[in-house]
């Protein structure tokens, strides 16, 4: 196996850990997803790194939200009502700071398993009771959970220790510069070395290289990559971050024989870069992946990654 990559070497030494537990969105199945709840409930749980998605705002602040548009996670609709399109990059900075991005999570909760969004379904009552307290609750019901800022979450990272992996949410809006605003971003925060930034969009993570030598990126995708190491190589990127999720699932956990697939982890690996695998949270697959060699995981659940580390 060739010398690591010292990017991922040194993500890796900060965790103390040769597997990385990475709260998906923060520990979204505990608390409402990329919002500073999500990410302090990452840090209480035990979580190494954080992932979060960045978009732009109208007048081009970076904040943190998945979707493209503001509907599922927000009261966006009925805080300005009418309008013809909810994207994030619709909204003024000053609009989305008065948004509440908690009381959706809450409502979620209220339903039967069943009519809940995919990730929640999954949710055990025994769960729920570990790591969702009555405070947990009236905080997400108050209208006091925000969508936050990029910053205001690389502010919560820098005294916690937490490592952060940045996802920048380009396609389909295409925001002009926003390769360039994250790293300006986290150099003013001084945590280049803490760090990880990936896309469904490499021409972002060749953008951010071209600018600079000493963050990390990751080649995030749901599809088959063939000599994935190579193609890791010619965007001098350090990690590859392939699906294992439902109709994402590129590792072979849903195909007919039902067989992971280890040629492009172990590829990768013996290159010397990193393999952290979204979005894990079946603890059997949690052991397979681990067992195939991989260096991180990406979990809503946080608690399962625990208990199979441990064991």
């Amino acid at each position: 196996m060739t010398p690591a990559s010292h990017r991922i070497r040194r993500l890796h030494e900060q965790a103390g850990s040769e597997l990385l537990r990475i709260a998906h969105r923060g520990a979204r199945a505990y608390a409402p997803e990329n919002t500073l709840p999500a990410f302090e409930k990452a840090a209480q749980m035990g979580c190494h790194m954080v992932e979060l998605d960045v978009h732009c705002s109208a007048d081009g602040e970076l904040v943190v939200h998945h979707d493209d548009d503001l509907q599922r996670c927000t009261d966006a609709t009925s805080r300005f009502p009418g309008r013809s399109s909810y994207y994030v990059s619709d909204f003024s900075a000053r609009d989305l700071a008065t948004l509440d991005a908690g009381g959706w999570y809450l409502a979620q909760l209220a339903l039967a398993p069943a009519q809940r969004q995919a990730f929640l379904r999954e949710l055990a009552p025994s769960e729920r009771t570990a790591f969702i307290g009555p405070g947990d609750e009236r905080l997400f019901g108050s209208g006091e959970v925000k969508v936050p800022t990029l910053a205001d979450v690389l502010e919560l990272a820098r005294p916690s220790g937490l490592l952060v992996n940045i996802e920048l949410k380009t396609l389909p809006r295409m925001y002009p510069g926003i390769a360039a605003k994250a790293l300006d971003c986290v150099a003013h925060f001084g945590l280049m070395e803490r760090v990880l930034i990936s896309s469904f969009d490499h021409e972002q993570l060749a953008t951010v290289r071209s600018m600079n030598a000493q963050v990390a990126t990751a080649v995030l995708t749901a599809d088959r990559l063939s000599h994935v190491a190579r193609y890791l190589a010619a965007l001098d990127a350090d990690a590859f971050h392939p699906g294992c999720y439902g109709n994402f699932d590129s590792l072979g956990f849903g195909s007919v024989d039902q067989r992971l697939e280890t040629r492009g982890i172990d590829e990768v690996r013996a290159a010397g870069k990193g393999v952290n695998v979204w979005t894990c949270n079946d603890e059997a697959q949690m052991r397979a992946l681990i067992e195939a060699g991989v260096t991180g995981l990406i979990t809503d659940y946080p608690n399962r990654l625990s208990a199979v580390v441990r064991a």
